[in-house]
C-alpha cells in the first residue's frame, strides 16, 4: 500500500499535467474550443479538492487498506477520463495556422 503522502503527491501531479495539457490545448486549438477545455480545467481542480478532502477524512474508518486501494483505482479512471476528454476536443477541432 502506498503512503497517504504519496498519494497526494500522485494527485497532484497527474491533476498538474491534465491541467498544463488543457493550457497547451488552448494555445494550440481554435477559439470555439477554450470553453469545453476550461470546463475540463474546472472539473480537474474540483477532483484534485475532492481527492485530497477524502485521502484526509477516510470515510470508513475499518478497513483502510481497501479504502485507500478503491480510491487510487477511482483516481486513475477519473485522470484517464480526463485526459480523453482533452483527446476528443483536440481531435473534434482543427488546429490553428
Amino acid at each position: 500500500m502506498a503512503s497517504i503522502r504519496k498519494t497526494k503527491k500522485e494527485v497532484e501531479y497527474l491533476t498538474g499535467e491534465v491541467i498544463s495539457n488543457c493550457y497547451l490545448a488552448v494555445y494550440f486549438q481554435p477559439e470555439d474550443s477554450k470553453d469545453d477545455l476550461i470546463r475540463v480545467i474546472t472539473q480537474s481542480v474540483e477532483f484534485h479538492n475532492d481527492m485530497i478532502e477524502r485521502i484526509n477524512k477516510p470515510a470508513q474508518k475499518s478497513n483502510l487498506k481497501k479504502y485507500y486501494r478503491d480510491l487510487r483505482e477511482e483516481m486513475f479512471t477519473k485522470i484517464d477520463a480526463l485526459f480523453a476528454s482533452i483527446s476528443d476536443i483536440c481531435k473534434s477541432d482543427k488546429p490553428k495556422k
